[in-house]
């Protein structure tokens, strides 16, 4: 699964790190992502990688958790 936001489309970026004599070698920062259940527009659930910004903004509706039925 690619390291993609589902919701901004945030991913990797690139760079060099730079050490102390100047040596350049690539490197990448990742997206803070997490797995959340959804709901979809349909009212399904659904399993999506999501940004941490955009959990924290509100712009995804999570899914509510369901507990299995009470035993009697």
């Amino acid at each position: 699964m690619a390291r993609v936001c589902w919701v901004c489309g945030k991913r990797p970026s690139t760079g060099n790190r730079v050490s102390h004599a100047n040596n350049k070698t690539k490197r990448r920062w990742l997206p803070n992502l997490q797995s959340v259940r959804i709901l979809g527009d349909d009212g399904v659930r659904q399993r999506v990688r999501v940004c941490t910004s955009c959990i924290s903004a509100g712009k995804v509706r999570k899914a509510p958790a369901t507990r299995p039925p009470a035993e009697v």
